[in-house]
């Protein structure tokens, strides 16, 4: 008989960000990470396994997926049957955000995906051995296991298993607020793994993010520990902008920024020298979170609005991991 399982993971935004692979087929990154789990941005997903398909099938936001995309997610599949499913997989998958616009929809999505495809497989994975496999996917989605603030190892094996996320600091631990400035839902024009293959291949600023993210993880790992609000949002937009500094430099340049990109930017260092502490950080793609105190949430959201090009603006907190539904 079929089984099926639904799930539900938040997206994460990484503090300490993750840009390059030391293995692409298993999604082993070049240095760690750190990243906020977001409660209000997430996936859910359920999966069948069910012996009368002929080959996998999948629905994502309503639309069939076929081509690279389904090879992609029957590669991931394969990694679940290896683990004991049997037989082919339906699944179904809805965002309730823009789905590959540089806000961690990867993420959330194969986080969801490993729980689902794992639970309703009656395979009982333990949080590590799910990081595990949901790296394999997307690599961010190895945070998107768990919630709160939470720390992927680089990892030196070659086969990836100490290559995995732990949580650091549970959601309920420390109340802060990540604003997301959705400018452009649109999926961007150059995808995350093929900006990092670029990345590595031709940018002559790369040495220096590997040779400086690890002195930032270090210095977001005791800011989070020790819930110092400022010393954390200097190291996430100091390391933001490193990271996008790598990418401008690729031959041909990858630029992710728009011009409200840019006017956020210059409009949340702006207010920040007026006296409301917050401070940004931008993944692969147009859209700005910016960092709050929780007692500044409105005003800055307000503030977000009010830039032209801002189409929307989220209000997170720190949120929780997967779970099943």
């Amino acid at each position: 008989m079929p089984g099926t399982a639904t799930a539900r993971a938040c997206s994460n935004i990484a503090l300490v960000k993750y840009w390059g692979k030391r293995d692409a087929a298993l999604n082993l990154p070049t240095n760690g990470s750190l990243s906020m789990t977001l409660d209000g941005m997430h996936t859910t997903t359920t999966v069948t396994w069910d012996p009368t398909l002929a080959a996998d099938e999948a629905i994502v936001n309503g639309q069939v997926i076929t081509g690279a995309p389904l090879a992609k997610l029957a590669t991931f599949l394969d990694r679940v049957r290896d683990l004991g499913a049997t037989g082919h997989a339906r699944l179904e998958s809805v965002n309730n955000f823009p789905t590959a616009a540089g806000l961690a929809s990867s993420a959330s999505g194969f986080a969801a995906l490993a729980l689902a495809a794992t639970a309703a497989a009656g395979l009982d994975l333990d949080p590590r051995a799910l990081s595990i496999l949901a790296r394999q996917g997307s690599g961010s989605a190895s945070r998107s296991i768990f919630g709160g603030f939470v720390e992927w190892y680089r990892g030196e094996r070659e086969d990836g298993l100490d290559s995995y996320a732990e949580p650091i600091l549970e959601p309920a631990e420390w109340d802060v607020r990540m604003l997301v400035a959705i400018l452009e839902p649109a999926p961007k024009p150059v995808s995350s793994r093929s900006g990092m293959t670029l990345t590595t291949q031709t940018s002559p600023m790369y040495p220096a993010w590997l040779e400086t993210v690890g002195a930032d993880l270090e210095a977001m790992r005791a800011a989070v520990a020790a819930r110092d609000f400022e010393r954390v949002g200097e190291v996430a937009e100091a390391n933001c902008l490193k990271m996008h500094a790598t990418m401008i430099t690729t031959r041909p340049t990858i630029l992710y920024w728009q011009a409200p990109t840019v006017s956020l930017m210059h409009r949340v260092m702006a207010l920040r020298a007026e006296g409301l502490p917050c401070y940004f950080t931008i993944d692969a793609g147009p859209n700005v979170k910016v960092l709050c105190r929780p007692e500044d949430e409105a005003r800055l959201a307000s503030e977000l609005k009010a830039v032209p090009g801002v189409r929307e603006v989220l209000i997170c907190k720190p949120g929780p991991g997967a779970t099943i539904l």
